[in-house]
Parts: structure tokens; sequence; C-alpha cells
């Protein structure tokens, strides 16, 4: 699967309600780095209910400049969620449903 795929498909909890668009994906970087690179695992994936555009970095929450950008996009990105790749239940040409009993946690990078 090229994750590039996954964005902007549609994202349904268990019942089959929609709760939005993948908009981004997280990793985490566990360990030193072999060589050049460390490797990466996919932590989850970010889901907008009003927008499946890029954060474009402002989801860092010290980002405050210029003024009118990180107003606009963490406005356009409210309640968006993350939900941790265990949760997925499956992925499919309708788009990603999640598991009953999902968590859903706070996209904001610190």
């Amino acid at each position: 699967m090229i994750l590039g795929d996954l964005l902007g498909v549609p994202v349904y909890n268990d019942g089959g309600t929609r709760l939005g668009r993948v908009a981004d994906a997280r990793f985490v970087v566990d360990g030193a780095p072999r060589q050049l690179l460390a490797e990466a695992r996919l932590l989850g994936l970010v889901v907008s209910p009003h927008s499946a555009s890029s954060f474009l970095g402002y989801e860092r929450t010290e980002l405050r400049q210029p003024w009118p950008l990180p107003a606009l996009l963490r406005w356009r990105h409210r309640g968006s969620f993350l939900v941790l790749w265990e949760d997925v239940a499956m992925i499919g040409a309708q788009g990603v449903r999640l598991r009953e009993g999902f968590a859903a946690y706070s996209p904001a990078l610190d």
C-alpha cells in the first residue's frame, strides 16, 4: 500500500458513520538509527472532519506566525483527531473503517 493512496480517503466508525477523511499519517522512530536513517513505524492516521488538506505543519502547538495561517488552518481542521494504527479494522475500496471502541487522540504536536 502507498501512503499517498490513503490521503483524502473517507473514514467510518464500526457502525458506518462517516467521521471525516484521512488528512495525515503519524510515524514514530524507534531506537537509534542504523547508518543514516532510523527505522520508522506508522503510529496512526489523522482524521479531519472538515478538510482532507494538509495541516502544513501548523499542528505544532508553538507555531503562531504568520498570524492568519495558523488561525485559519486550526479552524479548518477543528475536530481532527489521531487514531492509532491498531484501531484501524479495515481499509477497502469504500474507505477506512475503525474498530469498535477506538480511541481518538489529539493531533497536536508539541
